[in-house]
């Protein structure tokens, strides 16, 4: 069952201690729309709708990815789409929205997810993969 937007936006802005709904806000929506040109098939589908419909719909209208970026280079593109931040305040922008994701998916779908992603990004989940 996807999460009401009230309870994905409180997590999310919990997580990345955001003084307003509004920061969590364009943080959830940045970090979804890039998600969104990494993952295909069925895993884009099954997790869009375990998200609220308004971030639903940025995943699976996604901004275009020429090739899927490493998790540096995706943290970077982050930085870019979000007015005033900087690497460190994009990464942790990625882990307030990704590791939210992640619970609303579950741990099979993460997995799942995580298989179509470059080598890393379960770092940016919050689940470190055992080498």
């Amino acid at each position: 069952m996807a999460l009401r937007w009230e309870a994905f936006l409180d997590q999310v802005q919990e997580r990345g201690e955001y003084d307003t709904p509004e920061e969590a806000d364009r943080a959830a929506r940045v970090v979804l729309a890039l998600l969104g040109a990494h993952i295909v098939g069925t895993e884009r589908a099954e997790l869009a709708a375990r998200l609220p419909e308004t971030y639903a719909l940025i995943l699976l209208n996604p901004l275009q990815a020429v090739e899927p970026l490493a998790p540096e280079r995706f943290v970077r593109a982050t930085a870019a789409w979000i007015e005033g931040a900087s690497q460190a305040t994009a990464a942790w922008d990625v882990g307030a929205v990704l590791s939210v994701a992640a619970d609303a998916a579950g741990q099979d779908l993460t997995r799942r997810l995580l298989l179509q992603l470059p080598p890393g990004y379960d770092l940016l989940f919050g689940r470190p993969q055992p080498v």
